[in-house]
């Protein structure tokens, strides 16, 4: 009996230690204040990653000097997943930092080099990192996160075949608006369930 008390309170623990229990839940409108925030504060660094990466790819003189356009936009990023960790009170903000940028190099450069488009691999860089930083509740799963931002991605390929480089306007948006709808779709799914109970 003692052995069993042990493990379930140590479960206990480690639920509270990683956001799903022992915290009440973040209200709708502290998290989609922290979304607005670190989407605001990721736009310069959007399209001066953007800006950088093309200036790059083109020999035209009078462009931005791609090293700094990249430099600012990579400096910016660090900031925008913190914001949105403290901003929707994670339980462990450096943690999720950290690997918030990890998940953004991890996942934003492959799909660059896949699908060779720029805004497609940084909505999927943004938005894999965002699945870390921004505080995950007891009804929010990483694989609603995970699939929000796979349609994000797709919406904004599908944008830059038809579009082309007006999706420049609306996909700083993509990548943390996803989020916030998957968590909010999951939390509707979990208030169905219960209410069928």
């Amino acid at each position: 009996m003692a052995g069993r008390s042990s493990a379930m309170a140590t479960r206990h623990v480690r639920r509270r230690r990683s956001g799903f229990g022992g915290l009440e839940p973040l209200s709708p409108q502290r998290k989609w204040r922290a979304i607005l925030v670190a989407t605001l504060l990721e736009v310069p660094a959007f399209w001066s990653l953007l800006a950088g990466l093309v200036a790059d790819a083109t020999d035209e003189p009078g462009g931005p000097n791609p090293a700094a356009a990249l430099a600012f936009g990579l400096a910016l990023i660090p900031f925008v997943f913190l914001v949105l960790a403290v901003m929707s009170e994670h339980p462990r903000v450096p943690g999720a930092v950290l690997r918030a940028m990890g998940l953004a190099l991890l996942v934003g450069i492959p799909v660059f080099a896949v699908v060779g488009d720029a805004v497609t691999g940084v909505v999927a860089g943004l938005g894999a990192g965002g699945i870390s930083a921004l505080r995950m509740d007891a009804h929010h799963n990483w694989r609603a996160r995970a699939w929000a931002v796979v349609v994000a991605c797709l919406y904004t390929i599908f944008l830059v075949a038809v579009a082309g480089a007006l999706v420049l306007l609306p996909a700083p948006i993509f990548p943390f608006t996803a989020l916030g709808i998957a968590d909010h779709l999951s939390e509707r799914r979990a208030e169905k369930a219960a209410s069928a109970v």
